[in-house]
């Protein structure tokens, strides 16, 4: 008979010989709710309140007997009163798991909270206030769901694990609720606080006012340590270090729900331990290692626990792999997964010591998940003395079940006559678990290029790194043909993944282990290009030398004679418009030469290695019947194409590119440089040995650092052009070409010229600025624009260049701004005149400009500034006699942009307020009426144009005096 992990129940019952007593007991311990929806498509969930009940005589049990319905509050604004499925007593009746269960069907879509309430919890809880009275506290616990239809039929987690385990004064205490997602998705624990219903129906609920954490009834840790109350954010695994003095607890956690980033839901558990002050210490479990497995092997993991008082001790496991309930019964088959179910040999019986229980499951296909399987083992003691209370401890097992990977899988080339492929073979692939609406497992082909060992990480899902998909199969296929780009030469790695289908809302997808990668190339039964080097340069009767290899790999009796080589000629480094040029007719015999070629272009197409690269490729014939038949054609080589710019200092970037079927990463490639023009004679310069495009570079500075030829070192004259050719150096990747050896190839002839960087040096200015404490203001009186006069003088250096041909002047109306070019002056001019200003304040740089265009950096910049001129009389006559009307600056004010003026009579009373673009006020108050005669005093404030842009106004205060005829009133 087949054990299906009823040892949960089994060790319920015998904990119970020792599980503590609590003096008025009243009603409930601990619960939680659970949701499943019931069909995808509709909104009808099955709902489940489970409820732990203290059944202690003459005090929970007539309150749980009266307990047969309780209200569940949907979140909706609807509820239902909910009769009770089943009652089953644990712990020698001394506790009894009660399970009610309603289908409810919801509106919409959208988050919801369900709640139950039920009247009371138990007595004497110490850390619920006030302890001798919880029993007038409402038990409330509440479950949200996202109710969303690309959840599809999702389940809340369950917890397996009863809360009902006891702790020890002085000593770790730990609990793990074993929960469990039977669709895979990520949990995550988190501490909570206890809540109360504030009604006996659809309830308001709070967090217990005045709740304590457990640690303020702890001194310290086990250890000595602070004491400590944490849960594993992870596994779970809930842990009082260390209770601190004996009698009952409640306290509450939170078991989140995830799937693809997003929080789906969330469940509360409240649950209660009863701890006691004895001797017995708690038995301890062996750590257990995380596991990955293929699906479809069999796990088998010894599972060890001791007991420090060398007590008997049960062996227990809890998890959605057994497919059991809290309360040790089996459950629907397929309620949490699909069988086979896991065993423990123990059955949950007491053993001796060292005692030792063998967790085995048989895994299979429609066990593949994203998330690992968690499963929770805990050992309780069974003390001699039945005074005594077992004690537990737990340990948790995460194991991961990934698909298994595509066996036996083989490559190889197909007949030659085919053109290029490769055939994949491999075992049947068993592994095919189907997906939500019936979507299939699919096989996916990778391909890369070369043969290089990968080492994947064990447990690592999906192909390796480097690896590219080129084909999607059914998972009934053993056989593909690759056709798709392949090259001769090159060798071609493969695996295969298989790619499994989203069960549930798109969390138990993924992909399965990669197969272990095979390599093929195709065979060598064509020519190889070996050369494409520029013999002459020109534009009209460039030359270019072509050479390939004969059919490495064709034996004879292979294929029929005679052949041909067709040679073909496209333009551009990527060109694929490939004309034929010539024919040649061989028979392979080793006397005979056909392997070279050399373009000369023709009449017709002239060949212009000045302007352009070219590539080749070549066309292999064989005979049959008479007839020439085309095998294939090479992989085409390109010439190598030189550019060139302007480097840093008189200097010359070289660049070069290449396209062919070798690698030229890695090789020494030549640099040769004629300071005589083309025709040379060329010296090499330089060797680089280059890592990958795009780092086929060189700066040359002049410098000769490949002496052998001689020395022809010395800097590059702005002056002169160099002609240059690079000589490129590469390698076939693909072993049966290494015999090959080192490819070389010329570069057309390119001249350059360098780039003068080089720039003057910046000049020196000056200003003639006003001297403010000598300006009268009758210089202005007439002046109605103004000039700033600008001098200065050119400065030398050893790495600037002297040849300065003009000058650039830049300005700023004030200081605070970016200068602009104002004017450009060509030497020997050294002083320039900015007129028609409106004032004198600006600011000023001046560059230098050699003959090749550089510019200097600025010179020092140099700012000039108004002068605040304005003064005041102190007595005006505004009699209409055309003299000393108004009361105004005396003579004329200079660089003033704006002025207000302010007047006060001689009891503080303000008569006068205005702005103006020139001070002129003519006695009148602000309303236009005429002031008498008599003493005013004012406050002036003067904006001048100052080069600062944000210089607050000059103020001036004093009194004056208005002298009207026949009014000597003030």
């Amino acid at each position: 008979m087949r054990f299906t992990c009823t040892n949960g129940l089994f060790a319920l019952f015998l904990t119970a010989l020792t599980w503590p007593m609590v003096s008025q007991a009243t009603h409930l311990r601990a619960g939680e709710i659970t949701t499943r929806r019931l069909s995808a498509t509709s909104l009808t969930y099955e709902i489940t309140f489970t409820g732990y009940y203290d059944e202690t005589p003459g005090g929970g049990r007539a309150a749980a007997d009266q307990q047969t319905s309780v209200w569940f509050c949907f979140g909706d604004d609807t509820s239902v009163e909910v009769q009770r499925l089943s009652r089953t007593f644990i712990n020698n009746r001394t506790s009894s798991i009660n399970v009610y269960r309603v289908v409810h069907t919801y509106p919409g879509p959208g988050p919801y909270t369900i709640g139950v309430t039920i009247p009371n919890r138990n007595n004497d809880t110490k850390n619920l206030p006030p302890p001798d009275r919880s029993d007038e506290i409402r038990f409330y616990v509440s479950t949200t769901i996202l109710i969303n239809a690309a959840l599809q039929v999702n389940s809340t987690p369950v917890m397996l694990n009863p809360p009902l385990d006891s702790g020890r004064v002085g000593q770790r205490f730990c609990h793990n609720p074993a929960a469990f997602d039977a669709d895979g998705d990520s949990l995550a624990f988190r501490l909570s606080v206890p809540k109360e219903g504030r009604e006996d129906r659809c309830p308001r609920s709070r967090d217990i006012p005045a709740y304590q954490d457990p640690t303020r009834f702890s001194r310290t840790s086990e250890t000595g340590g602070s004491p400590t109350f944490t849960i594993d954010p992870r596994t779970g695994e809930l842990c009082w270090d260390a209770p601190g003095e004996e009698g009952q607890f409640n306290f509450a956690f939170i078991v989140e729900e995830w799937r693809n980033g997003v929080l789906i839901g969330e469940i509360t558990r409240d649950m209660q331990i009863i701890v006691v002050d004895q001797t017995n210490r708690r038995p301890l479990l062996q750590p257990l290692p995380e596991l990955c497995r293929e699906a479809g092997s069999l796990i088998s993991v010894p599972v060890s626990a001791a007991d420090p008082d060398n007590n008997r001790v049960i062996i227990s496991g809890f998890g959605g792999v057994f497919n059991v309930g809290p309360d040790g019964r089996p459950l629907a088959a397929g309620e949490l997964i699909a069988p086979d179910y896991a065993r423990l040999s123990s059955n949950g019986l007491p053993q001796n010591q060292p005692a030792t229980s063998t967790f085995t499951w048989q895994t299979n296909c429609n066990h593949i998940r994203s998330a690992p399987y968690d499963v929770t083992f805990k050992v309780g003691d069974v003390p001699t003395s039945r005074s005594a209370t077992s004690l537990v401890a737990f340990q948790t097992l995460r194991i991961r079940i990934v698909g298994p990977s595509v066996k036996n899988l083989t490559a190889r080339p197909t007949a030659t006559t085919q053109g290029r492929a490769i055939q994949l073979s491999w075992s049947p692939y068993a592994c095919a678990p189907t997906g939500a609406e019936g979507q299939p497992t699919r096989l996916l082909v990778y391909r890369r290029e070369g043969c290089t060992p990968v080492t994947s990480e064990t447990c690592t899902t999906g192909p390796p790194p480097g690896y590219s998909q080129i084909a999607e199969l059914p998972v009934t296929a053993t056989t593909f043909t690759d056709t798709a780009s392949l090259r001769r030469g090159i060798a071609y790695s493969y695996v295969l993944v298989a790619r499994y289908p989203d069960r549930n809302g798109g969390f138990n997808g993924g992909m399965s282990l990669p197969s272990a990668p095979v390599c093929q190339q195709l065979p060598l039964l064509m020519p190889v290009i070996t050369q494409v080097t520029i013999d002459s340069t020109d534009a009209q009767r460039g030359q270019i030398t072509l050479r390939w290899s004969r059919p490495i790999g064709l034996a004879p009796g292979d294929l029929t004679g005679p052949f041909q080589y067709r040679i073909q000629r496209a333009t551009g480094l990527d060109g694929t418009a490939f004309q034929p040029l010539t024919t040649i007719t061989t028979t392979l015999e080793p006397t005979t030469v056909d392997t070279v070629f050399v373009d000369r272009g023709s009449s017709t197409s002239a060949l212009n290695t000045t302007a352009n690269a070219y590539r080749y490729r070549i066309e292999f014939f064989y005979t049959t019947n008479g007839q020439f038949t085309r095998l294939d054609v090479t992989e085409a080589a390109s010439s190598v194409r030189l550019s060139s710019g302007p480097g840093p200092q008189r200097s010359i970037a070289l660049r070069w590119q290449t396209n062919t079927p070798w690698s030229n990463d890695n090789q020494p490639h030549r640099i040769f440089r004629s300071r005589s023009g083309p025709n040379g004679p060329f010296n090499e310069i330089a060797q680089v040995n280059v890592q990958a495009p795009p780092s086929y570079v060189f700066t040359d500075d002049g410098s000769d650092r490949i002496t052998a030829d001689g020395n022809t070192s010395r800097p590059l004259s702005a002056d002169s052009a160099y002609c240059y050719r690079v000589l490129t150096r590469g390698r076939y990747t693909d072993a049966q070409l290494t015999g090959l050896g080192s490819l070389t190839n010329l570069s057309q002839t390119l001249c350059a010229q360098p780039a003068d960087t080089t720039r003057p040096c910046p000049p020196a200015l000056r200003l003639d600025s006003l001297n403010c404490a000598s300006v009268q203001a009758e210089q202005f009186c007439t002046q109605t624009n103004f000039q700033n006069q600008l001098r200065w003088s050119a400065t030398s250096g050893p790495t600037c260049d002297s040849q300065v041909v003009g000058y650039r002047i830049y300005y700023g109306r004030y200081e605070q701004d970016s200068l602009r070019l104002l004017t450009e002056v060509a030497t020997p001019t050294t002083s320039y005149a900015h007129q028609n200003l409106t004032t004198v304040s600006g600011c000023y740089y001046v560059t230098a400009l050699s003959r090749r265009g550089q510019e200097s950096r600025p010179s020092n910049r140099v700012c000039n500034n108004a002068c605040a001129v304005f003064a005041l009389p102190n007595v005006f006559t505004p009699n209409g006699d055309g003299k000393n009307d108004v009361f105004s600056a005396l003579r004329c004010p200079a660089f003033v942009e704006e002025v207000r003026l302010v007047v006060y009579n001689r009891w503080g009373a303000k008569v006068y307020e205005g702005t103006s673009r020139e001070l002129s006020w003519d006695g009148r108050s602000s309303e236009g009426r005429e002031l008498p005669t008599g003493l005013y005093y004012y406050e002036v404030q003067v904006r001048f144009s100052y080069v600062d842009r944000n210089a607050p106004p000059n103020v001036y205060k004093g009194w004056v005096q208005i002298l009207r005829e026949g009014n000597t009133q003030g």
